[in-house]
């Protein structure tokens, strides 16, 4: 048994590894904020998902400005997933709270896990890249993100390269690739659509559809994430992709083929900050860790659809857009 950190346990991807390491016999610190970035209510869902696990603890609080020292007290590592999420969002006025929430709080979590010798396992992003040179891309390809949100992860690499060389920071980096499964965000496509289908809405699609992602589902972005921990190379950069890449209109005639139903799509304009493909060369994480991923596009999408069909019968309002204020942020992203 280990003793583990894991911010933005609440959100998805954190709640889906901090439920992995209880079945693994771990002991869990969760630590999240509850920004208003999504409702509150989905993200205490995911909590109570962890309730009733004798070596589950859970301590609402901001990493960006509470004294962070005395949740790493006792651990033996970090796996830092909180963070301000979205392309589409981090546009404006919100950019602020970016910086605040990516890069000064993982400043903040790398200092304490320094100091204590801690191992990081971070999470970065495929905005990194932006739209890349080349595809598959591999972790060599240069970064050139295009939205502020890439920015701040690039930012928080940086930062992980620096306090390596100055402090000799263990941490290890991920650059998740479109992750989806039960309990993803919002404002995410995948969810998005699946409410459209049940809930009998029009889903808005931002270009012609043919935009790409190379998507992962959540058990094998989490396993990937633990083999991390376990086995990857201190100041590694991983790329952590599904395997199968897929437009937005292969994706959206799947969805409506498992469902059975069919969608009312309209067409805007492309957004700043979208890419148009994204694919990743996972050939690193495989010969290090020796992880792939297991799960099909199809058989995650089924799974993915059918949670969100209970997510609405049990609320009609599940799926909703974050706040309507964020005005680009209410808008569906593909990113991770």
């Amino acid at each position: 048994m280990a003793r583990f950190l894991v911010t933005g346990c609440a959100g998805f991807i954190g709640s889906h590894l901090a439920a992995r390491l209880l079945e693994d016999g771990h002991e869990i610190l969760g630590v999240d904020s509850f920004t208003d970035y999504y409702s509150r209510a989905a993200k205490e869902d995911n909590v109570r998902t962890l309730d009733g696990h004798g070596r589950f603890s859970f301590v609402e609080a901001d990493i960006a400005t509470t004294d962070i020292e005395p949740l790493a007290d006792g651990r033996e590592g970090v796996f830092h997933l909180a963070a301000q999420p979205g392309v589409r969002g981090s546009w404006g006025r919100t950019f602020e709270v970016y910086l605040r929430d990516n890069i000064l709080a993982t400043q903040r979590v790398f200092e304490v896990a320094a100091a204590r010798g801690l191992r990081v396992v971070f999470a970065s992003s495929s905005s990194i890249y932006g739209d890349a040179e080349t595809h598959p891309t591999s972790e060599d390809v240069r970064p050139r993100p295009i939205s502020p949100y890439g920015v701040t992860k690039l930012g928080c690499e940086h930062l992980a390269a620096a306090y390596m060389r100055g402090f000799a920071l263990d941490v290890v980096g991920l650059r998740y690739f479109t992750v989806y499964g039960p309990r993803q965000r919002p404002d995410m496509a995948f969810t998005r659509i699946a409410t459209a289908l049940y809930a009998g809405r029009p889903f808005r699609v931002f270009g012609t559809g043919e935009q790409s992602r190379d998507f992962t589902y959540v058990a094998d972005a989490v396993s990937a994430t633990i083999a991390a921990m376990e086995r990857g190379i201190s100041g590694a950069m991983y790329n952590i992709g599904g395997g199968t890449e897929a437009s937005l209109r292969d994706v959206i005639a799947l969805c409506e083929r498992l469902s059975g139903r069919k969608l009312d799509v309209t067409h805007e304009d492309p957004m700043a900050g979208d890419v148009r493909r994204t694919a990743a060369d996972t050939s690193r994480i495989r010969a290090d860790v020796e992880w792939s991923p297991q799960t099909s596009l199809e058989d995650g999408l089924r799974a993915h659809l059918d949670w969100a069909e209970g997510a609405i019968i049990r609320a009609p309002g599940a799926g909703e857009s974050p706040r309507e204020d964020k005005r680009r942020a209410m808008r569906p992203d593909v990113s991770t």
